[in-house]
């Protein structure tokens, strides 16, 4: 089995234990700082990430980690569940899935955006507000600066690439008069 396909499976069960305590957002909240806290330190990062150190001890560890930073009963119950199947793995992945099931539920969909310059506020908006009409769904924008763009933007929504790029455009008319 995938790991993207095992993370997704533990993401969704955290998630359906979350809508039957009603504490979705806590433990968004708390995975989200466990999962920086494994990433900021590298000796948590060698563990979770180490095949060598067995799972029995890598869950003992968690547990007493888990247990000082004061997280929830039901996370300190769920990771001890992942380490001990030898899944810590697989943290960074569960955190992004479960972020994005909570997302998905909330009608929120994520705008990539890519440009040679930085969107106004204007730009953002008026972008936001197009995406937003035509997915139906609310857009949480992410942009990124693409030096190769000459002008224009690219846009991906989920597996969606919209291209009003120069050189989009460009190639659009290319294709336009060659098969004219």
């Amino acid at each position: 089995m995938s790991s993207r396909l095992t993370a997704r499976r533990y993401a969704k069960a955290l998630l359906q234990i979350g809508d039957q305590q009603g504490n979705v957002p806590q433990l968004q909240q708390e995975l989200d700082t466990v999962a920086e806290a494994v990433t900021a330190n590298a000796d948590l990062t060698r563990l979770v990430a180490s095949p060598l150190v067995l799972p029995t001890k890598k869950a003992e560890v968690f547990e007493t980690i888990l247990a000082a930073a004061k997280v929830s009963q039901t996370l300190r119950h769920f990771f001890h569940v992942v380490a001990e199947a030898g899944r810590l793995n697989l943290l960074p992945d569960i955190r992004r899935t479960f972020a994005d099931q909570v997302d998905e539920r909330a009608g929120i969909v994520e705008a990539k955006v890519a440009s040679a310059q930085p969107l106004s506020d204007t730009q953002a908006k008026a972008l936001i507000a197009s995406l937003a009409t035509r997915t139906g769904k609310t857009i949480r924008l992410s942009w990124h600066q693409d030096t190769t763009l000459l002008g224009g933007v690219k846009v991906q929504v989920g597996s969606t690439v919209l291209d009003a790029s120069l050189q989009g455009q460009l190639r659009q008319l290319k294709t336009q008069l060659l098969s004219a």
